[in-house]
């Protein structure tokens, strides 16, 4: 085996789409296309789709816009609700700007209420989680909602759905989950193929890419390159594996797989909404009830803000054994109460269900806390590197 040394230019094509996603749905509206903004990975996209609409996701990963946001919100509310309001409010988020609906979704306490005065200066739509997925209350209550929400697009944008767009929206939208599946699970090979960074660069950016035969074309390309690199015997040094789980990624909160990767580690598996959360599980196709195809889909996310979470239990457990983790970071942000409350539970999870070394990081949007990020974490893969040598 060879050290991969050339980074797949590939990879910076995912960079640049995230780059320019801004100018490529400002021609899209100009072109008299349809857009739905959220924020959360319950949004039902499937349903935008057959609406003949794109869905895009809203800037919330930067601390740019926080003070605006702050005059009208407490500061001591999570970093992401502060941003995705900021953001909205100071119009710097051309996402937001060119969206024609935002659709929020009461996955805490703190958006709830943020959604209030969202609607003060968008059009905005709420979209009402159970606070549990295993009562028949709770089902029904989202299959409700998705029907509510399938009329709202309906009248909204002048259309009407059938359940044939539907079942074909589906379709597309599990070839791409198919396409993002094979493509972070390069992770899974050891050596290494692939590094953290770049399984995040691409799964980042392929949000901001809105044909969807072109993003799966391009996942496919990229898996296929790095495949046949690794064939040929082209890998990344033996490390510490690590898996991500916690809150949403992105934007300045980067700066955690940069501080693995600079100090020893390498990030093999995201157990996050950027990657794996919202993508593992899959819509039954073809059957005779879309709606209940699409409960089952999203009501069985593993967010920290649904009782109970064995759905996130089950998808780490499967994901520390089929990806070799030897430990598991928990990227929580500061105020994330959901997420925050039942790290004790995954810590208690790993290290007593699954014998994983397991690491709680509270951080934010701002830089501040590199330099004690980056002490914390090297000091955790140094303790990895120990065990797997007394082990030996």
């Amino acid at each position: 085996m060879e050290l991969r040394t050339e980074l797949p230019e590939v990879f910076d094509e995912f960079g640049e789409a995230r780059r320019q996603g801004f100018l490529t749905v400002k021609n899209l509206k100009e072109q008299g296309q349809a857009v739905v903004g959220v924020y959360c990975t319950f949004m039902p996209e499937e349903l935008v789709m057959a609406s003949g609409a794109i869905q895009i996701s809203l800037c919330s990963t930067s601390d740019e816009t926080i003070p605006d946001a702050e005059e009208d919100l407490p500061r001591n509310l999570c970093p992401l609700i502060k941003s995705s309001y900021g953001f909205g409010k100071t119009d710097k988020c051309p996402y937001f700007y060119f969206s024609d609906l935002v659709v929020g979704e009461t996955t805490c306490d703190g958006k709830k209420k943020m959604y209030e005065y969202m609607e003060e200066f968008k059009d905005t739509y709420l979209m009402h989680l159970p606070h549990n997925r295993d009562s028949e209350a709770s089902k029904k209550l989202w299959y409700s909602e998705l029907v509510n929400f399938k009329e709202k697009l309906e009248d909204f944008f002048g259309v009407t759905i059938t359940e044939e767009q539907i079942q074909e929206a589906i379709k597309m939208k599990n070839h791409e989950r198919r396409a993002k599946q094979n493509f972070y699970r390069l992770g899974q090979l050891n050596p290494p193929a692939i590094s953290g960074t770049e399984i995040f660069q691409v799964m980042y950016g392929s949000q901001y890419k809105f044909d969807k035969q072109e993003v799966i074309q391009m996942l496919e390309e990229t898996t296929n390159k790095v495949k046949e690199g690794y064939e040929a015997g082209k890998t990344l040094p033996r490390k510490p594996r690590i898996l991500i789980t916690g809150s949403p990624m992105g934007g300045v909160t980067e700066k955690v797989i940069k501080a693995i990767e600079d100090n020893g580690g390498i990030v093999v598996a995201f157990e996050n909404c950027t990657v794996s959360k919202a993508v593992e599980r899959l819509v039954e196709e073809d059957t005779e009830d879309v709606y209940q195809a699409l409960v089952d889909k999203y009501i069985n996310i593993g967010c920290a803000c649904m009782s109970n979470n064995q759905p996130r239990k089950d998808l780490l457990s499967q994901m520390v054994d089929d990806y070799q983790v030897d430990g598991v970071i928990d990227m929580v942000l500061q105020n994330c109460i959901p997420f925050s409350v039942e790290s004790l539970k995954i810590k208690r999870y790993l290290n007593e269900e699954k014998d994983t070394p397991y690491l709680y990081l509270e951080t934010d949007y701002s830089t501040s806390d590199i330099e004690q990020i980056n002490t914390r974490v090297t000091a955790f893969i140094e303790m990895l590197e120990e065990e797997k040598a007394c082990s030996i």
